[in-house]
């Protein structure tokens, strides 16, 4: 159960405000341009984000994943995409901009894609094989003129084994990695197709010392301006503060072209904010209701949207030397101190699954751990005993955390909650709180770095949806900074001789059976503090229809109608 002194800590107090506002006739401060003040005809849809800022424009976003699933898939399309239809179904890729995909079957290095015909961007430019080498060298080739340093942190960490593209003919190119790897088309879902005509227009008039200063003018100028092939265009843009989206009428996928006339998206990193923002009809949709308000939100009618997510809310332990969590006794007792079930239901009003692993029994990754992450106090502080520590000897950590964002959840009372579980299993837990995006700009970096600020664990959630996502980048070493998000330096032979089995298995059969053994492997070393899986909660007003809650970090927009 729920301590009772942490519900009056300084975060909780925070979520009962929004309930308290709508009580008592409050306000709070949100943009004047909410007021609608568009033509009757025209339909529009207000969305509350948990970012503190608008997601990057320019083609590759930040923010995590809320970057993709705001500026991204909306404006954007990639090669490969999910299928976000289904609430019930896995979700899984489906073609995008390319219509199939093969690997060579004499070198594994070498994949074919057949692109799709007649797609053009919102400039009207056409896509097509040379925008897609385009696209990989603004992120890959640095003697490119679109090269874009800036884009390739965000995306590059999320593909590591590409290496290049070629055109083969307009409608079909060829992609190289740099050794097999069998998780490429899960990883081109976050290529993102920019127009190479639009950028080219921009960077001709752009001003600047020299071609470096004038490409990143151009990119500049691009983010105000994007063109896409997605079913969103942008319509106006003021940074911190909204993204107007609108239908793109001629999108290559009729079904998908949206029915909603526009999409507003604003900042509001803050849970009461949000909540009370929407009961006062501010906004349509929020990211992230406050659970405290739940009921009050059901009782005026609004829905409260949730499904279990492939989605892993942990700690991410620091394995340098020195680091107190090198200790398998201490990693696996932090495991065993944390009542997951009371923070469920005693602290998020049910809007979590509780964590024994990235993934859960029955899923094909699982495999056969024998540490089982439970709740076992007594066992904890027995293993931690074992390591030296006890009453009079507590185990310093510091855990770098945020205090909102993507996929966060409600990330400063649940950290709380950690820290006084933890505290009786002789842990003695600080807390260093920054910002969003700083945060996932440092978790590229590593506990070397000094952004870590002396942090031996950090608290990113992460998406478990491919292979690569869920388990890769994190336990291989090659993955270490600045590859990819390895951010503790794991260094586990095991580890990499899986990763390169379940890499060279093209048979999808071979590959989860390399993947369960890894995820096995990692749960028994106790690599990570798992504590929650998300289920994307969100509070939508009863005027919205056609939304599904897909089992995806992402959503389609396109279906979502709304009554003014």
């Amino acid at each position: 159960m729920l301590k009772k002194d942490l519900r009056n800590s300084p975060a909780s107090r925070l979520l009962r405000t929004a309930a308290f506002l709508v009580a008592t006739g409050g306000a709070i401060a949100v943009p004047a341009l909410l007021a609608p003040g568009f033509a009757a005809a025209e339909t529009t849809l207000r969305i509350g984000m948990t970012a503190a800022d608008i997601p990057r424009t320019l083609g590759q976003p930040d923010q995590g994943f809320e970057g993709n699933r705001f500026t991204g898939l909306t404006m954007y399309d990639a090669l490969v995409l999910w299928d976000l239809s289904s609430a019930t179904k896995p979700s899984v890729l489906v073609p995008g901009l390319a219509t199939e995909w093969k690997v060579d079957d004499q070198d594994k290095t070498k994949w074919v894609f057949k692109l799709r015909p007649g797609v053009t961007f919102h400039d009207g430019s056409p896509f097509n094989a040379d925008a897609v080498v385009w696209n990989v060298d603004k992120v890959l080739n640095k003697e490119a003129p679109q090269f874009d340093a800036s884009q390739v942190g965000v995306t590059a960490s999320r593909m590591p084994t590409l290496a290049s593209a070629k055109k083969i003919d307009d409608l079909t190119v060829e992609l190289t990695t740099k050794e097999p790897d069998s998780f490429l088309p899960y990883n081109l879902t976050n290529l993102f197709m920019a127009s190479p005509a639009h950028w080219q227009k921009l960077y001709e008039t752009a001003e600047g010392a020299d071609a470096k200063a004038k490409a990143a003018a151009a990119w500049t100028i691009f983010a105000r301006s994007a063109s896409g092939t997605g079913p969103w265009k942008m319509a106006a843009f003021v940074p911190r503060e909204r993204l107007e989206l609108v239908k793109n009428p001629t999108y290559w996928d009729k079904d998908r072209i949206p029915k909603t006339d526009r999409m507003v998206l604003l900042p509001m990193p803050e849970a009461n904010a949000r909540t009370a923002a929407l009961l006062a009809g501010q906004v349509d949709w929020i990211e992230a209701p406050a659970p405290d308000a739940l009921p009050q939100l059901k009782s005026r009618g609004f829905k409260i949207e949730a499904n279990e997510q492939p989605h892993v809310w942990p700690w991410q332990f620091s394995r340098i030397e020195g680091s107190p969590w090198n200790d398998i006794r201490v990693r696996k007792a932090a495991n065993l101190c944390i009542d997951r079930e009371g923070m469920k239901e005693g602290l998020l009003g049910g809007l979590m699954a509780p964590a024994t692993g990235t993934v859960e029994p029955g899923h094909p990754w699982r495999g056969n751990p024998t540490f089982q992450i439970k709740y076992d106090v007594k066992e904890g502080q027995k293993l931690m005993k074992e390591a030296g520590f006890g009453p009079d000897k507590k185990l310093k950590v510091t855990t770098q955390t945020s205090a909102s964002g993507s996929g966060q959840m409600l990330p400063l009372p649940m950290n709380e909650y950690l820290q006084q579980a933890l505290a009786e299993c002789y842990f003695d837990v600080k807390l260093d709180v920054i910002e969003w995006n700083t945060l996932f700009t440092n978790w590229r970096k590593g506990a070397k770095d000094p952004s870590a600020n002396g942090s031996n664990a950090v608290n990113i959630t992460y998406a478990a949806m491919d292979p690569f996502f869920a388990m890769v980048r994190f336990l291989q070493s090659g993955m270490a900074p600045p590859v990819s998000n390895n951010w503790g330096y794991i260094n586990n032979p095991k580890f990499d001789e899986l990763v390169k089995k379940a890499r060279n298995s093209f048979d999808p059969t071979a590959r989860d059976a390399a993947l369960a053994e890894l995820h096995a492997a990692s749960v028994d070393d106790a690599a990570f503090l798992w504590v929650a899986h998300d289920v994307g909660p969100r509070a939508l007003s009863p005027k919205i229809k056609g939304f599904v809650q897909p089992k995806s970090w992402f959503v389609d927009f396109s279906p979502v109608s709304i009554s003014q």
